[in-house]
């Protein structure tokens, strides 16, 4: 599903250059649950950035679903991120003056499907994160676990091949991490790809395969025995 090869990107302020990613290969099989851990400054941010169409490598490889991605302008980019990519963010990014519906519905707007079917599909995907109910409330009306979820619903909406979730559980208590990540566990055993960025030991053990970066490179690939998130609850 997602083949990189000897990615390279660097950064230059002024007279200083900072060479972030150095030499990264890193493939994903169809139906991963893979995390990436890092330190501050590891790369792991701008990796998710490459991997999401938001920035470019400088050198190396990208390979999307057989798709190689380079030489994107912005519309392209952006009609292959609604085609291939689902956004999980931290801070959820939901639009404050639009109900949960709408919410969802968003990515579904872009892709020109008609009113009827945008709030069909929606409604599913409210209900399959189990938040059919709040359908009709605002995202300040939501609690963060409740945002996620439907943050998580919006994602789904558009069927995408791939899911990045960056720091999705980061701006949850325990109880409601646990109960994202157990989401985002059903979410995958039905086939789904997902990569989740974390500095979170206890959920990164929730994949099934952990990266670790470090100053650039990856330095531990494993496979994990993955824990569910309701054990920990």
């Amino acid at each position: 599903m997602i083949e990189i090869k000897d990615l390279h990107k660097s950064y230059t302020t002024g007279s200083n250059t900072l060479h972030v990613l150095k030499g990264i290969d890193f493939n994903v099989k169809q139906g991963e649950l893979v995390s990436i851990m890092g330190s501050s400054g590891s790369g792991k941010s701008t990796l998710l950035n490459i991997l999401g169409m938001l920035d470019e490598a400088d050198l190396g490889s990208y390979t999307l679903d057989n798709v190689p991605i380079k030489n994107l302008n912005e519309k392209l980019a952006a009609q292959y991120r609604n085609k291939f990519l689902g956004f999980i963010f931290q801070s959820f990014n939901l639009i404050n003056y639009k109900n949960a519906l709408d919410n969802v519905a968003l990515p579904l707007y872009y892709q020109k499907l008609a009113r009827k079917e945008r709030e069909e599909r929606s409604m599913h995907y409210l209900e399959k994160v189990g938040l059919a109910d709040w359908a009709d409330h605002l995202p300040n009306q939501l609690s963060g676990g409740q945002k996620q979820r439907v943050a998580i619903a919006r994602a789904l909406a558009s069927d995408p091949k791939v899911l990045l979730a960056d720091e999705p559980t980061g701006a949850l208590d325990t109880k409601t991490s646990y109960e994202v990540m157990e989401l985002i566990q059903g979410i995958n055993e039905e086939g789904r790809t997902i990569l989740i960025v974390t500095h979170e030991p206890d959920i990164a053990e929730m994949t099934k395969r952990i990266v670790n970066l470090k100053d650039g490179r990856i330095v531990d690939d494993r496979i994990v025995n993955q824990v569910k998130a309701t054990a920990h609850v």
